[in-house]
């Protein structure tokens, strides 16, 4: 379960973030806060995994409230203000949703900030193992949540994407480099211009082939090196 806390003080960012969350699974609002200083009482005593945080706030500003917190959760930023974008990245903040966005993008920003949990620092590994064992796939007009476990590889398919698990071929419509950048942080390697497998989930390689299952899996010459680094 991921626990999600609001900070904006506009009532309506509040209804819009939450009516995306609720379409997710796994997504728990722990608390709806309309300034930073209601945000760092309610952090003084709970902690949550995930920050929604809009900057443009009065009394303390988003950024100068980040600024305050010692180990401060994951952060996507919600604003209607591009130009902060720069300071937003140097405080970690792991993506940086313009005003008005799409269910789509957010979707994309949720996505990148629960594979990114991995480089979590050593205090936060429990919440890391809580929130980065799936991801959220569109398919076939629908939203799934998928193990990253069961991921065996991912494969271009002209403009869709293939993600083959264990138990089922699910089919993207999105760009391969879009897809495989939610996983390359997570042991998966790109093996050929079309291809990228989990290492996990590798049974042999030989020569120009990866073998994972039943699936034969060619190796790009330009991305041999990537497979040396594996084996070395």
């Amino acid at each position: 379960m991921i626990k999600y806390l609001i900070i904006d003080d506009e009532y309506l960012a509040h209804d819009i973030i939450k009516g995306y969350c609720d379409s997710l699974p796994n997504m728990q609002l722990m608390k709806n806060c309309y300034d930073a200083l209601e945000a760092i009482e309610y952090l003084n005593n709970s902690n949550v995994d995930l920050i929604f945080l809009d900057l443009n706030m009065p009394k303390l500003k988003g950024f100068e409230f980040l600024k305050t917190l010692a180990s401060p959760p994951k952060v996507i930023v919600t604003t209607a203000y591009s130009e902060f974008a720069l300071e937003g990245y140097e405080l970690n903040v792991s993506d940086y949703l313009l005003k008005p966005f799409s269910f789509e993008r957010f979707l994309k920003a949720v996505n990148k900030t629960v594979s990114s949990t991995s480089k979590t620092t050593p205090s936060n590994i429990e919440k890391k193992e809580a929130v980065s064992d799936s991801v959220f796939l569109r398919s076939n007009k629908k939203y799934v949540q998928v193990a990253i476990d069961t991921i065996q590889y991912i494969e271009a398919a002209g403009n869709y994407t293939k993600v083959i698990t264990s138990v089922e071929v699910i089919t993207v419509r999105e760009k391969f480099s879009d897809v495989f950048e939610l996983f390359s942080d997570l042991d998966f390697i790109q093996v050929h211009k079309s291809f990228a497998v989990s290492k996990k989930h590798i049974k042999s390689i030989e020569g120009n082939r990866i073998f994972i299952s039943v699936h034969t899996i060619p190796v790009g010459k330009t991305y041999k090196t990537n497979i040396i680094q594996l084996l070395k």
